[in-house]
């Protein structure tokens, strides 16, 4: 648990455990691996029954209740991402009930945005409770890793399904291009039907960084952020990794290119970057109807299917709800 994390794009992080089980090419040289295998000797990276997880003590739980305090009595909102040392959908049988946990308390913690990033997007209808498959509640984030095409095109569409007040990506670590305007429709999209497909309201991107890291291409960074710009799109390139380059030739070698030296070990400092990748955005949630997703006040599905209008999510309620309150 981290009070004040060291993510740019987050105020706190929770786990409410540790360890995971590698699932794409981006888990490869996993920083959470290294910290729980390598330096604290935690057998909890890869499958039941060989492997355990690691669960957390109940002062540990505790933690997020007072963030919330906090925020409340500050009149604001603080991110908590969730797990920078796990995977909340996880298949694991030894997180059942901390998962069932964590749920409940992000019920409990209405003034903290909670943002759950998964590569498991398949399992998240699955898993969450029931009474969330009509809407989730207002502050869950819920994103997908996407390093690569072929990870976008199998967790894009998936992602998309999901009632969630924000929808955001994680290409990170960044391994090659990625194009997001794929069949699944995009954010600011002419075309995009929001009954079926709706959109992506975040993009993270970054470079990998620590022991083994691959390359990162400056243009791949580059691309991402134009597509952003040209859908609306809020984005935040968190670094350009340990190994930036461009055109294949590594950009920290001033002999090579013009484009100057890069002395942070993780490329995250925004003073050493092109000024057109010092772009660090976060989303506006949107309000979304409850029972059909929409973002449109002019949608009839639920006057044609149920008589009634759309009800618009706000808070803890739905705007019918607030009217009868």
């Amino acid at each position: 648990m981290a009070e004040n994390s060291g993510i740019q794009w987050t105020d706190h992080t929770f786990n409410p455990w540790w360890g995971c089980t590698k699932v794409s090419p981006g888990c490869a040289n996993c920083y959470a691996e290294t910290l729980a295998v390598t330096r604290r000797k935690l057998p909890v990276w890869g499958p039941a029954p060989r492997f355990g997880r690691k669960l957390m003590s109940e002062g540990h739980w505790k933690g997020p209740e007072k963030w919330n305090r906090a925020a409340a009595a500050a009149g604001e909102r603080h991110r908590v991402f969730c797990a920078s040392m796990a995977d909340v959908f996880d298949e694991h049988p030894d997180v059942t009930e901390p998962r069932a946990r964590l749920f409940d308390l992000i019920e409990r913690t209405p003034h903290l945005d909670w943002q759950l990033l998964t590569k498991r997007p398949h399992r998240v209808l699955e898993l969450v409770p029931p009474d969330w498959h009509d809407g989730f509640p207002s502050n869950v984030w819920l994103g997908t890793s996407v390093e690569d095409q072929q990870r976008a095109e199998e967790r894009i569409p998936i992602l998309l399904q999901m009632p969630a007040a924000v929808r955001f990506l994680s290409c990170e670590p960044l391994l090659g291009p990625v194009d997001l305007d794929g069949n699944w429709g995009y954010a600011g999209s002419a075309t995009l039907d929001v009954l079926d497909e709706w959109p992506i309201d975040w993009v993270i991107v970054g470079g990998e960084s620590g022991p083994g890291a691959r390359p990162c291409n400056v243009e791949w960074i580059r691309s991402l952020v134009g597509q952003c710009r040209n859908a609306g799109t809020a984005v935040f390139v968190k670094q350009l990794g340990s190994r930036p380059c461009s055109n294949v030739i590594r950009w920290a070698d001033p002999d090579r290119l013009s484009l100057g030296t890069i002395h942070d070990r993780k490329g995250g400092d925004p003073e050493e970057w092109p000024e057109d990748l010092r772009v660090r955005e976060f989303p506006t949630p949107l309000r979304r109807c409850r029972a059909c997703g929409c973002t449109d006040l002019d949608c009839r599905s639920c006057v044609e299917a149920t008589g009634h209008p759309c009800y618009w999510v706000e808070g803890d309620l739905c705007s019918r709800c607030e009217a009868r309150a």
